[in-house]
């Protein structure tokens, strides 16, 4: 490999080098101890507000008790949302551990500061769930379902949505090792080396709809949540409670997975791209990484938005008609905003939601009646 050719390797290599070279400072004490103040009254606040259940007149169905379950769920077993919520508590407490030790060791480095954005933007995950008609499992630990922001979710805002940075971080990982090996085989004139953030952004679609693909069709399967109502074009397993609007959701999830990337990618400089944007802004150039973050924050913002605007276009134009017969939470009112479900024969009761009005691009929840003949989701519907 040539010397230009090692050098523009590095450049796409994370390193723990500060952008002029030098290595980053440690961190104060103070600041160590501030983090894990934070972390920690995060969790109390978690332990505090535990809940579980349809535990909240609006979401729930008085004439049912317990949560009976209509539906199988992969390979029959019925402990699948068990292993989840388990697998979330470990996978959290691993990436916080992770995260300290590397913060001590490597302060303010890009992907820490990267990985501590993408969690922050969860804030906004109830809207996110409100408009793909995401409905959670009312039986996952959640935080109080009439909470102001949290009650825009159509049944419940779990906990497991903290681990959500490992899930729009992710992608990178791959999709840098990936460009590195063909950067390997391509001389510095190619296509690879002269518009590397094309290829990192084609890349991480790519992992990116896989990854996605794969975990949510898995999760679905195994009754963490359901999407109630998707667009039947583009869409899998249509009509049951595992429907999945794989071309919308695996393609519209990636508006937040490549700009994570792409802000991560550093150049023949030793800077990220957050960096390098951080510096264009003048009361920022005196704080690299306090400016690196902020711009990762609002630009995963932003992206976020777009994901969930181009869902709110679909449900205001109200083509996502396809509902997920059978009602698989019965503890809980079915969650039937447009009246897609009763007009398919799902028994009620019904929850319209919060925003079933202008934001649904309607006077709130039509008035329509069960069909004559039970209708597809009226007896027998099947469970997929």
């Amino acid at each position: 490999m040539t010397t230009s050719d090692s050098r523009n390797a590095a450049a796409a290599e994370p390193t723990a080098q500060a952008p002029d070279g030098r290595r980053a400072r440690p961190p104060k004490h103070w600041q160590i101890a501030a983090g894990w103040a934070v972390a920690l009254g995060l969790l109390g606040l978690a332990a505090a507000n535990f809940s579980r259940g349809a535990d909240a007149a609006r979401i729930a169905n008085p004439a049912v008790h317990g949560a009976p379950r209509p539906v199988s769920y992969l390979f029959g077993w019925t402990h699948w949302i068990d292993l989840q919520q388990i697998g979330t508590v470990l996978m959290v407490v691993q990436v916080a551990v992770v995260m300290a030790l590397a913060w001590r060791r490597y302060p303010r480095h890009p992907i820490l500061l990267m990985v501590i954005a993408a969690t922050a933007i969860v804030w906004m995950d109830p809207i996110m769930n409100w408009a793909p008609y995401a409905v959670y499992n009312p039986q996952l630990w959640h935080w109080p379902v009439n909470w102001p922001l949290v009650s825009l979710s159509p049944t419940v805002e779990p906990f497991v949505v903290i681990g959500y940075a490992t899930f729009y971080v992710g992608p990178f990982f791959l999709a840098i090792w990936i460009l590195r090996k063909i950067q390997a085989r391509r001389t510095p004139g190619s296509f690879a080396w002269r518009h590397p953030l094309v290829c990192m952004a084609v890349l991480i679609f790519l992992v990116g709809f896989v990854y996605d693909a794969v975990m949510e069709i898995v999760c679905i399967r195994g009754g963490l949540y359901i999407y109630s109502q998707v667009i039947p074009f583009g869409s899998v397993f249509t009509g049951t409670p595992f429907q999945f609007p794989l071309l919308w959701e695996s393609s519209l999830v990636t508006l937040v997975m490549i700009p994570a990337g792409l802000l991560l990618y550093r150049d023949d400089t030793g800077r990220t791209q957050a960096e390098k944007l951080a510096q264009r802004v003048r009361v920022l150039r005196g704080r690299p990484a306090l400016g690196a973050f902020l711009v990762m924050f609002v630009i995963l913002m932003v992206a976020y938005c777009g994901y969930g605007g181009a869902f709110a276009i679909i449900r205001d134009t109200k083509a996502a008609t396809s509902v997920a017969c059978p009602w698989p939470y019965p503890e809980a009112k079915a969650y039937d905003p447009q009246g897609f479900y009763e007009k398919a024969g799902q028994p009620g009761p019904y929850s319209a939601g919060i925003w079933d009005g202008w934001e649904t691009a309607q006077a709130g929840r039509p008035s329509v009646s069960l069909p004559a003949g039970g209708g597809r989701c009226g007896g027998g519907a099947g469970n997929g």
